[in-house]
């Protein structure tokens, strides 16, 4: 699941939670909006936290440091 659906989830979330006033027996909307949104939100900062890690640096690469420049091979 991508950012994209993190985002469809909290949103679908908010919508069950904070906008209708359905009322179905044995199934409590507010919970399950709010559970859709706890599970939205965890996806997007493991989403965030996974793609910030995929920075790698190329073999051959300069990396042009403040104080020197290293050659990684």
């Amino acid at each position: 699941m991508g950012m994209g659906g993190c985002i469809i989830l909290i949103a679908a979330g908010a919508i069950l939670t904070f906008a209708t006033n359905w009322e179905m027996q044995g199934v409590n909307l507010d919970v399950v909006g709010i559970i859709l949104m706890l599970v939205g939100i965890i996806g997007v900062v493991a989403f965030s936290s996974a793609a910030r890690r995929r920075r790698v640096i190329a073999p051959g690469a300069t990396v042009v440091d403040e104080q020197q420049t290293r050659r990684y091979e």
